[in-house]
């Protein structure tokens, strides 16, 4: 998946350019505004009543990071200025589309490492700057505790230390390790203390997940697809795998929150429970419920695009269940991300929870602004 690869190599390296703002956007605001400056921002009213935006799927980086990966097989080339950061810069893209608050994830995960020791500084370092960032505008951004997933046990105690210790609001994780599936009992210490401690998991593809594995090539054909295509369908992987091994039987209160509306899945679950009637020795894991009943149990996003596609979503895994993302500052959602959901045929009480309700409670935030 190339484009998303180089751009998040070229992040990890801290040299991007300026980013933040896609020319459409950039050109639409004050002068004052594309200098950083913030401006008026747009507040989303629905029923005559403010409410409060939050943008679950957003990143940042750490540019600390470099000099901690020098010398190591990690390392990556450095480089000058970072529109990626939780700053004022980014304030002026969220004022202009609505958005309150950015909850934001560092994407790559750094999986195939074997060094535990590294692993464990890495980790801390990136949790420990996470939370600076996020204290420069405590009212507008917030952050994913970075665990060493490869490890699970020091997994679990880094998203421990990243809640308790650094105010972090959760973990985020890739969809596998190096191709290999996390619905098995290896990564079992992770889940528990993850519903132990009541805190969401946001699950978003990785950089180089399919490289090396055989699918790159076939996934991006001779369009680059990889980043329309690839992403979604490793998310439907890691989600049917976590339904039908078990996990979220294992783990029923287990919250997850998965990328690019939880992929293909909400759009075909019935080819889950009609396999599952045909062939009842595949679903050997599920002595309670249909498969697609588990997605009631999940949150997605609504980086799908359009009002009928956010509806579909609500539909299948409950409006409850539905929270904005975006991808920003990579600019997978041009126009405000607030309008579809707007132009949905939910309630305004629905509206209300997908624009920021249901994920001021995943985050544990105030849901008034």
């Amino acid at each position: 998946m190339p484009n998303r690869r180089e751009f998040l190599k070229q992040v990890g390296g801290a040299s991007v350019g300026m980013f933040l703002l896609n020319s459409r956007v950039s050109s639409a605001l004050p002068q004052s505004s594309q200098t950083g400056v913030i401006g008026k921002r747009r507040e989303i009213m629905v029923g005559g009543r403010r409410v409060k935006t939050v943008d679950m799927h957003t990143h940042t980086t750490v540019p600390e990071v470099a000099a901690l990966l020098t010398g190591t097989p990690l390392q990556r080339p450095a480089g000058g200025g970072n529109p990626m950061l939780l700053n004022a810069e980014r304030l002026v893209r969220m004022d202009h589309d609505g958005i309150d608050v950015h909850a934001a994830s560092v994407n790559p995960f750094w999986y195939t490492s074997t060094d535990r020791d590294l692993m464990r500084r890495l980790m801390d370092l990136q949790n420990e700057k996470l939370a600076a960032q996020c204290k420069a505008f405590p009212d507008r951004f917030v952050a994913y505790a970075t665990v060493a997933l490869q490890f699970p046990d020091l997994a679990a105690e880094q998203l421990e230390e990243g809640v308790k210790r650094w105010g972090l609001k959760g973990g985020a994780i890739g969809t596998s390790v190096v191709g290999e599936d996390l619905s098995g009992p290896k990564y079992d210490p992770f889940w528990a203390k993850a519903q132990e401690l009541d805190t969401v998991v946001f699950v978003h593809p990785q950089v180089d997940a399919v490289a090396g594995l055989g699918l790159e090539k076939r996934i991006n054909g001779n369009s680059a697809a990889g980043g329309m295509i690839g992403n979604p369908l490793e998310t439907t992987i890691f989600l049917s795998h976590m339904i039908l091994d078990g996990v979220l039987d294992r783990f029923p209160n287990l919250k997850l929150f998965c990328a690019h509306g939880g992929g293909y899945l909400a759009s075909y679950p019935s080819r889950m429970d009609h396999g599952c009637l045909t062939f009842p020795q595949n679903c050997k894991n599920l002595p309670k419920k249909q498969p697609s009943e588990y997605l009631k149990q999940v949150y997605v996003d609504t980086l799908v695009y359009t009002s009928e596609n956010i509806r579909h979503l609500a539909a299948v895994c409950g409006p409850d269940k539905v929270v904005i993302g975006t991808d920003q500052p990579i600019p997978w959602v041009n126009d405000s991300p607030v309008d579809p959901i707007l132009g949905t045929s939910l309630s305004d009480a629905e509206k209300i929870a997908v624009l920021g309700g249901n994920a001021c409670k995943l985050l544990k935030i105030p849901a008034t602004v």
